[in-house]
């Protein structure tokens, strides 16, 4: 609850991503900017070229609000759930932040919860954007998307600096997290090693030796 990601909500867009990665308007993670979009809006065209990088990080929390609470985005017979799941944040909320404030006031929230949750969050979002938005990674559209070749090349493998993968609970081993969620996270670096020696080495692989300086390349390739 001090984070405010309502599990339920987190849990049907995290189940409709794995079930459809990087397919074109369903899949619930990152997406490309449409030509469709660039060509009719000359404004959106500038915004990218010269501020997308830099804003790309608070786009990620519109699309957190959007994904998390917005009911409109669940079937019917999910959203019982998901209010239960927004009941508890907005408890927390209601209750949480006035007590903090009351005891350290609002710089005290600001650095206390506001700015330790903007790093939570940028870091999932990080991670979530690297793991699917490699330049050689295809997004199609549904007549065009095969759900295995989307699991097996659709997913970037990470190599960060161990204490970041003991941070991140391995998931940097991205591959077979898309294969199968259900496999836990101290298996995924032995179900890696089973699919390069049954289907051959991993397409999708890209080494990060040095996080700061990858990230920031990826990040400027991408803006």
């Amino acid at each position: 609850m001090p984070l405010i990601y309502p599990y339920e909500p987190w849990r049907f867009k995290h189940d409709k991503h794995h079930a459809k990665t990087n397919m074109l308007a369903e899949d619930t993670a990152w997406h490309p900017v449409w030509k469709e979009e660039i060509d009719a809006f000359p404004l959106l065209r500038k915004a990218i070229i010269y501020a997308y990088g830099p804003f790309r990080p608070w786009m990620s929390i519109a699309h957190w609000l959007t994904w998390h609470f917005d009911l409109s985005k669940f079937k019917p017979n999910e959203t019982q759930r998901v209010k239960i799941s927004l009941a508890c944040v907005f408890a927390f909320m209601a209750i949480g932040w006035p007590l903090i404030i009351h005891k350290v006031g609002v710089l005290g929230w600001v650095k206390f919860w506001l700015v330790p949750w903007l790093g939570y969050h940028f870091w999932m979002s990080t991670f979530t954007m690297v793991h699917h938005t490699a330049p050689h990674i295809p997004f199609r559209a549904s007549d065009e998307w095969d759900a295995a070749q989307a699991q097996l090349n659709g997913t970037v493998h990470c190599n960060y600096p161990r204490w970041i993968e003991i941070l991140c609970h391995d998931i940097n081993v991205h591959v077979p997290h898309h294969i199968s969620p259900r496999i836990p996270s101290y298996n995924l670096r032995e179900a890696h090693r089973s699919l390069e020696e049954n289907w051959g080495k991993v397409n999708c692989i890209i080494a990060h030796p040095k996080l700061q300086r990858n990230l920031a390349n990826t990040l400027n390739e991408k803006s």
